[in-house]
């Protein structure tokens, strides 16, 4: 059992910069590769980015590209989301999740996670 708590959301002017945080309890952090996903108002839960066990390889969505920065540090059981240069459209509740697979997987798919946080609230004004 994994617990995962996100923290770092907030309002913020387009053009601006956050880094959101997601603290682990529960088992090694490093057992699982790690992702953040994201949900605008009305829509869909999306992928944003995701990194391996070990922190070898990331991934994002295109959106997102040059922009966000995902990392981990597996001493401290935590994940991180650095947002650069946000836009309104980047405006929805982020959550980290845990998924339990082999070193060096990148996972994309929602429901390959087992583990999920409540979210933090990010808003991005125009």
């Amino acid at each position: 059992q994994v617990q995962l708590v996100e923290s770092g959301g907030g309002l913020v002017q387009a053009g601006g910069s956050l880094r959101l945080s997601c603290a682990a309890s529960g088992r090694t952090l490093n057992n699982y590769a790690m992702g953040w996903f994201r949900q605008a108002p009305g829509k869909e839960r999306e992928f944003v980015a995701a990194i391996t066990r070990l922190g070898s390889n990331t991934g994002y969505v295109d959106s997102v590209k040059g922009r966000f920065a995902i990392s981990r540090d597996n001493a401290k059981n935590m994940v991180y989301l650095q947002m650069n240069s946000l836009k309104p459209e980047d405006t929805a509740v982020y959550y980290c999740a845990a998924a339990g697979q082999p070193l060096g997987v990148i996972v994309r798919r929602m429901g390959d996670y087992v583990y999920w946080g409540q979210g933090t609230p990010v808003t991005v004004s125009s």
